[in-house]
């Protein structure tokens, strides 16, 4: 359920793809207006520097195990899953011999060892989508320079920190819901290759959504603690395996539920956080926000879809009637391509209708060099390749913080470059 709240890549493929020197430049370079865009895509570009060494790190480490080595692994083990699968038993591993098999090789520094696992466990590229998206969303919520004081930092702190705790929560139970399917389509995650016993799990995700809640309490704002709680819910009811529940075994709620958390829960719950706990202004929906709102809603189905398409295999086996099982790679991939596009399109409409000059320019021109690599991008993508589609995931993962980081440009408050 890593795409659930607020936002994985194979461990033999760097997270950033040819595109993204590209991306990247692009965005520094709008670090030449002044203002408070340059601090959050200094901000965005640091968060995926750093995580894009630590996936070549990552790369280097499971080098030494040969593509011979997995499909073996994969040819004894696919037999069983399907046995297990019929019996009605998806939580329930392996040997400890056959677990063992798929572990990483450890390194000499057990700090580095646990730093790694719980890396990976954590699913480091949902984090900065909601670390981003949460800055990105405060920024609307601001009216004057004045507004940008300590005040706001204590504000945007607090949100994130709960928010993460609880992503974690999120994507660590969807981790334990999936321990069988991840061992085909994700067996670099630490529960699915042994590094993390069921019990640690359980205890990882206990711990952070009760200091998530904890935390949401002690702030008192009203809107990050029903932020938390309907994300919690949701996010239960997305991966539990418990009757009525499991949500992600029917496509079209599953897509709901992402569609609600990060199109609507994201936006509105810490806008209004920012804007009637921090500020102690009456509530309002800005036409900044209306927009964000809405065009997050194309990421938001995109993601929902489009995460699915790289683990058709495990899927398929375990009967998790995903629209990419239903449907099929190509046409649920080149689906979501055109609804990013048309959401480009939009924004470029939106853009060149904007009464300030510069907001225009940037609007107009940035999005049309974004749906100009994407679709570049998109055609380079081998459909028969797990490592390719994967990383192209990953990549409308850096366009979605992207758009997070472009949306102060909607917000006619802030100040004029």
């Amino acid at each position: 359920m890593e795409s659930l709240l607020f936002v994985s890549s194979s461990p033999n493929t760097p997270l950033l793809s040819s595109g993204s020197n590209c991306w990247r430049s692009t965005n520094l370079k709008a670090g030449r207006f002044p203002g408070t865009y340059v601090g959050v895509q200094f901000l965005r570009c640091k968060a995926w520097y750093f995580l894009e060494r630590c996936s070549v790190v990552r790369s280097q480490w499971h080098h030494d195990r040969s593509v011979g080595e997995r499909s073996i692994f994969h040819k004894k083990n696919n037999k069983k899953f399907l046995a297990n699968a019929s019996a009605g038993h998806p939580l329930e591993s392996e040997s400890e011999s056959e677990s063992g098999a798929h572990k990483r090789k450890s390194t000499s520094n057990p700090v580095t060892n646990a730093f790694d696992a719980f890396y990976r466990f954590s699913r480091p590229h949902t984090v900065i989508g909601t670390a981003l998206s949460i800055v990105s969303v405060a920024l609307l919520a601001v009216e004057k320079l004045s507004d940008i004081s300590p005040l706001f930092f204590s504000g945007v702190l607090e949100a994130v920190a709960a928010a993460l705790m609880m992503n974690i929560y999120i994507v660590g139970l969807n981790q334990l819901s999936d321990i069988e399917i991840d061992k085909i389509n994700k067996p670099y995650l630490p529960l699915a290759s042994g590094e993390y016993s069921f019990k640690t799990g359980v205890m990882i995700v206990t711990l952070f959504s009760i200091m998530s809640f904890w935390l949401g309490w002690v702030v008192g704002s009203w809107p990050l603690f029903w932020a938390l709680f309907i994300s919690f819910v949701l996010g239960t009811a997305y991966s539990i395996n418990l009757p009525l529940l499991r949500w992600k075994r029917f496509a079209v709620v599953a897509a709901m539920c992402i569609l609600a958390v990060r199109a609507v829960i994201v936006q509105l719950a810490f806008y209004l956080h920012m804007q009637t706990h921090v500020y102690r202004r009456p509530v309002s929906f800005s036409r900044p926000l209306i927009f964000a709102t809405a065009f997050m809603s194309f990421f938001s189905v995109v993601i929902a879809l489009f995460k699915d398409v790289p683990d058709i295999e495990g899927d398929k086996i375990f009967g998790i009637k995903t629209f990419t099982v239903n449907l099929g790679q190509k046409r649920v991939f080149w689906t979501c391509i055109f609804l990013l596009e048309m959401a480009y399109a939009v924004a470029i409409f939106v853009g060149a209708t904007s009464p300030y000059l510069w907001s225009k320019f940037i609007t107009v021109l940035g999005h049309i060099i974004l749906a100009s690599i994407l679709w570049n991008r998109a055609k380079s993508v081998d459909l028969n390749s797990k490592d390719s589609i994967t990383s192209c995931y990953m990549f409308i993962w850096k366009l979605v913080s992207n758009k997070f980081s472009r949306q102060q440009f909607y917000n006619p408050y802030l100040p004029t470059p």
